[in-house]
């Protein structure tokens, strides 16, 4: 019954996914265009003038003098003369809408944020790397009571055997949440691929996890033969959108599939094993459809600071440290079942 619930509530949720991909209407407007058409040409828009748009877009003078050079901190930042027309233009643009009572749109596929101490998205920066430092936390509380607390087995190794798979797990997870951190900082190509990069190796593994995990797979060979059509499939994937065709509605569709299978493969055995730690779980699981329906239902931001994807790194905190809270009860219980059976 419980399958049966979770297989229909994704179903609803997919179909409902699949007509999200919404085009950007901002850039579209004509009057936005033209805006940002003039300030390439003057540096200005309105009395805000750009002097770093009397260079070319590869940071070289116009005028050809080499002292003339774009400084090398403004290069890195990426804030060349046509993202720096782009955003006042935008700014500019959502104050007119705004006064006519219009709805806040997206310009290139993101929503109007406000910019801070040169960062793009602060809040959600910020909640990035909160959630790094507990995602950091969580695997060296697991790392000391592994290692340092629980008994080994008589080949030093420990009992629990999942205690690699979440070493992997938390590295990958430390390392998607840094990539989102800079691509909330400065959103450019390189930082979008290295982000969904990131996003779907870890994806890929956690569903790898959830799937040895709540299978009990303990066998290698067993696991080598789950895990290999994952991993390749995830390793197309991103090869596809690095060096072929960066489609992001089909990489949406990708990422919210995994999510999808491994909160069912969690959300199922919770509901049919007396894990003393199933109710932490359970919480994780109800907390991840949350999270995911925030990254799908899309709202603009409040203040130029807060849109449903910072609420989502938000409510992402407290489940990675209940995750990590279940994990290290798992390695209790599993280390004294095995340990009661040996006897």
């Amino acid at each position: 019954m419980a399958l049966n619930r979770l297989v229909l509530f994704f179903a609803v949720f997919s179909s409902s996914f699949a007509a999200l991909d919404a085009a950007s209407d901002g850039d579209a407007d004509p009057i936005y265009i033209e805006c940002v058409q003039q300030c390439e040409k003057s540096g200005c828009v309105g009395e805000k003038c750009f002097q770093h748009c009397n260079f070319s877009s590869g940071g070289n003078p116009i005028d050809g003098l080499w002292y003339m050079q774009e400084p090398l901190y403004l290069r890195w930042k990426q804030w060349d003369c046509l993202r720096d027309c782009r955003y006042h233009c935008m700014l500019d643009r959502e104050e007119e809408r705004q006064k006519l009572g219009l709805k806040p749109v997206k310009y290139h596929g993101k929503w109007p944020f406000q910019r801070a101490y040169g960062i793009q998205e602060p809040v959600s920066v910020a909640l990035s790397a909160l959630n790094l430092a507990i995602q950091f936390h969580g695997w060296v509380s697991f790392f000391i009571l592994v290692n340092y607390k629980l008994p080994f087995r008589p080949n030093r190794k420990p009992y629990y055997e999942y205690t690699g798979l979440w070493h992997i797990y938390a590295i990958l997870s430390m390392n998607a949440c840094f990539w989102r951190a800079v691509l909330h900082s400065r959103d450019v190509d390189l930082t979008e691929r290295l982000d969904n990069s990131s996003v779907v190796a870890l994806l890929g593994f956690s569903l790898i996890l959830a799937i040895l995990r709540t299978l009990n797979v303990r066998d290698e060979a067993t696991r080598v033969m789950v895990s290999a059509p994952i991993i390749a499939f995830v390793t197309i994937h991103i090869l596809y959108l690095n060096f072929y065709q960066f489609d992001y509605g089909l990489n949406r569709k990708v990422c919210f599939a995994m999510v999808a299978a491994k909160l069912t493969m969690w959300g199922v055995w919770a509901g049919g094993t007396r894990h003393p730690s199933r109710r932490k779980l359970w919480a994780v699981v109800a907390g991840g459809i949350l999270v995911t329906l925030l990254e799908i239902f899309d709202f603009a931001p409040y203040w130029g600071f807060v849109d449903a994807r910072a609420v989502s790194h938000a409510a992402a905190i407290p489940l990675t440290s209940l995750l990590w809270s279940f994990v290290r009860d798992d390695s209790e219980f599993r280390t004294t079942t095995l340990i009661k059976k040996s006897k």
